[in-house]
Order: structure tokens, then sequence, then C-alpha cells
């Protein structure tokens, strides 16, 4: 019963589009139609099956000419000829000689029922690595597993929704769009289902269509925080800002310790020109916040708020903070610049400016902001 282990970065394997993998030649060759057990490279027990397969073709190849090949290093999941050379030099260190011999395995998948040892539930490991990938950020690898376990179960709304969360998060929302659309044909009054179809048709520049999903989600679960959260978003999108400001106050008594909807309401609060009450809100929103990690752009924006009051030294304090925090955010550098012209600094607001300029040379702002204030030394 020959078995062969692969490392968990081939998600080809999951796909289905690996259907060759180059090894060191054995003492007993593989010959066509053997049987092949494959698994995660994984640990002792913690090793995991991943499919059988039936062994369809089997050539001899010498490492010199391998490491010319560029295609088949694709193929084994390299980048190129050199870096599978380089790999393969370390995982055969005694058998990397020009006349050292290998064999290309050519296989095919057998179909679950027609294993001969233990049976798994394929889908659910494949989702069970997609909810991985997507947790991970590594959208554009878990949108494919995502696909592959839909082979598995088309009706299934969960995955159809994870990955619509996928195509979203890769900008592709009208993809993501049709996605939601078969969820919901299967699970119709699922709130979070209809708020993540609402995201991406904001996205999409449809706030008004975007609206009209989120209140059918609210009609659902009036007290759902996240539908209300992304609610406060929409209306601020269209100009509705007292609107908002009522949606998020309602988070609020729900949630009170949430510091993403205190420093959304800070943001209404200086749309509407209500400055010491965004203070007030941004100040709670980084009280909740420093607890865990701080929030450079709260910190901003409270600066933002101070210097609207002509409190200087706080804003610049603010400022700084935030650019301890992202060092390189020209918007923050700038914000700086700014305060210092206001306290008269003008020498080290040209320096903010400078640094600004250095990290995005086409920000006008402080182009223009810079040449006011050689104007004063």
């Amino acid at each position: 019963m020959p078995i062969l282990l692969f490392g968990s970065s081939h998600l080809e394997l999951i796909t289905g589009k690996k259907t060759i993998t180059i090894r060191k030649l054995w003492k007993k060759p593989l010959l066509p139609g053997d049987r092949l057990h494959c698994y995660w490279n994984l640990i002792s027990k913690e090793r995991e099956k991943l499919f059988e397969a039936e062994v369809t073709g089997v050539e001899i190849v010498k490492f010199k000419d391998i490491i010319k090949n560029n295609e088949l290093a694709q193929e084994e999941g390299y980048k190129n000829a050199a870096e599978l050379e380089k790999e393969f030099k370390r995982m055969y260190p005694e058998d990397t000689d020009d006349e050292s011999l290998f064999q290309i395995i050519k296989f095919e998948k057998y179909a679950i029922d027609e294993w001969e040892g233990e049976k798994i539930d394929e889908k659910a490991r494949i989702t069970k690595r997609a909810d991985i990938l997507f947790d991970s950020g590594k959208f554009q690898d878990s949108v494919l597993c995502y696909t592959a376990a839909l082979r598995h179960d088309p009706d299934d709304a969960y995955l159809l929704n994870k990955k619509g969360d996928n195509l979203s998060r890769l900008g592709k929302f009208n993809e993501a769009i049709e996605c939601y659309d078969k969820a919901l044909e299967i699970d119709p009054e699922n709130e979070y289902i209809l708020n993540n179809r609402a995201i991406a048709l904001l996205n999409s520049n449809k706030p008004e269509e975007a609206l009209e999903y989120n209140t059918t989600a609210l009609k659902l679960n009036k007290n759902n925080v996240i539908v209300l959260y992304w609610r406060g978003f929409i209306l601020e999108m269209l100009g509705r800002f007292d609107d908002a400001l009522s949606c998020y106050n309602r988070i609020l008594k729900l949630d009170p310790e949430n510091p993403d909807v205190w420093n959304a309401k800070g943001n209404i609060l200086t749309e509407l020109e209500r400055t010491e009450e965004a203070l007030e809100a941004y100040d709670k929103a980084l009280e909740l916040s420093l607890s865990e990690t701080p929030d450079a752009s709260t910190w901003n924006r409270k600066g933002n708020a101070l210097l609207e009051l002509g409190r200087f030294d706080e804003a610049l304090k603010c400022y700084n903070d935030a650019i301890n925090l992202e060092d390189e955010n020209d918007v923050f550098l700038c914000n700086k610049g700014v305060v210092l012209m206001e306290m008269g600094e003008f020498e080290k607001a040209v320096d903010c400016f400078n640094k600004v300029l250095q990290l995005n040379p086409s920000n006008e702002d402080a182009r223009v902001l810079k040449d006011e204030c050689l104007e004063y030394y």
C-alpha cells in the first residue's frame, strides 16, 4: 500500500488541479494501476488523510533534467526550476547529483466510495481548511477551497455565503452577490447573508439598494449589532447623518463597550460639527481600545477634533501617538504639520511636510502647506 505525504501548502490537491508529483526513485518503483494513500505531511497522530488515487503513469528522469524544466517545477508547486532545485537539495541531500533518479508520478483521485481504507468527510475537511485560510486573510486561496467544497454540496448556504465573503474581499462584488443570491434561495431568512449582500451592494456604489437589504435583515432581528453597525455606515454614505447617529446610539445601548461604534459615533458627530461630543466619543473609543491594541486612526481623529477646538498641544500629542503606531502614514504626518503651523512652529512643520512628500510625492496638500510655511522663516 504505497503512501504519499504532501505538504499542507499544496492547495491544488484540494481543488483537484494537482495530478502529478515528483519523488526520489524508490527501491520498488510505482507502476500504473497502483493505489496510493495520500496524506497531509503532518507529524504522528496529527497526520490527516487526503484521498486515495490510482497511479496512471510513471516516468523515470534524472535530476539534471528536472532542474531545467520550469513547467514541471510549477506543476509540482514551485515558482520555477531553480526553486525546485534548492528545495530538493534540502530534502534529498544525498540524492541530487546530476544522474540521481526521480519518478514523476501521475495519478487520478478515486471517488470516495471506491476507497479501500478509512473514508473521510471530504467536504468537512476542505471547509475546515478554507475557514483557516479565510481567518488568516488568504482570500485568494480560501475562495478556491470553498469552491472545491461546493463541488461536494452545491446547496450549502454556509459555503456559498463564505465564498461570497471571499469574493467581496477580493473586490469581486458582482460575483459575491451571485453567491449571496444562491445562498438566500436556500436560506432566505438568514439576516447575516442578507446583510452581507447589502455590504457588497454598498461596495458596488449602490447604497439605496444596500439599505433595502439591510432593512430586511434588521426586520429579522432588530437587535443584531452587526446589521445595525452596517446600517449606520450605509446611512452615513447616504448623507443621513442624524439617522446614522441614532443607529450608533441604539447599538451602544446594546453593546456599550464597543470601541468601533464609539469611533463611528465620533465620526458622525464630527460631520454634524458637534466637536465636543465627538471628542468625548473618541476618548471613549480610545479608553476601550487601549485595553487591547491602540488604534492609530482613532488617535488621528481625536487630534482632528482637538485641532478644530484650537487645543493644539493636545492635538499634537494625539498625532504623535498615531505616528508612533504608523510612522509611514502620510495623512497623520500632514496633520501634525498643520498643527505645528497653527502653533507657529514653521520649521518643524516643514520637516513634517518633507517627510510626507518623501512617502507620497503626489500629496499636493503637503506641497502647498510647505510653501506656505516657507514664507514665514
